[in-house]
């Protein structure tokens, strides 16, 4: 398993896409979350309405797996319900502990998937998930 399995272009497209990536002036709950072994941090901005994602965007700094697995994780939950966003959280952490390994069950993460071969790399898991833990977090007090 080398970095060109988990650098593709899709990652490294989305490390640097700009679209999400900004404050969120209507934002209904912000959320930090930090990866203290290689100093990921993220700030998740989310407007949740009525028990949907209507719009999210973050903040930060950290290495290109971080920032694509964010950048790749608001595009697949803007619009979903809460409940669909967590599910969807669980599958990604899921996916990358290699406790789902169905590809039929995994293909709703969409573009997520490109990052499914970071579970080979341990040093790099934390930076994956660091995204999918701070939603889980934002959306514990969501309905």
């Amino acid at each position: 398993m080398g970095l060109e399995d988990v650098y593709t272009d899709l990652v490294s497209e989305h490390s640097r896409c700009p679209e999400n990536r900004h404050p969120l002036d209507c934002a209904t709950c912000s959320c930090k979350g930090h990866n203290p072994s290689c100093g990921d941090e993220i700030t998740l901005h989310l407007d949740v309405q009525d028990g949907i994602v209507k719009d999210a965007s973050f903040e930060g700094v950290g290495c290109a797996i971080s920032q694509a697995s964010t950048d790749m994780m608001i595009d697949l939950i803007r619009g979903k319900s809460v409940a669909k966003a967590k599910e969807l959280a669980g599958k990604f952490i899921g996916m990358i502990k290699r406790e789902i390994t169905d590809d039929d069950e995994l293909e709703e993460l969409d573009e997520a998937l490109a990052l499914k071969n970071v579970s080979n790399m341990p040093a790099r898991v934390k930076c994956a998930v660091l995204a999918w833990h701070t939603l889980d977090d934002a959306l514990k007090e969501e309905k």
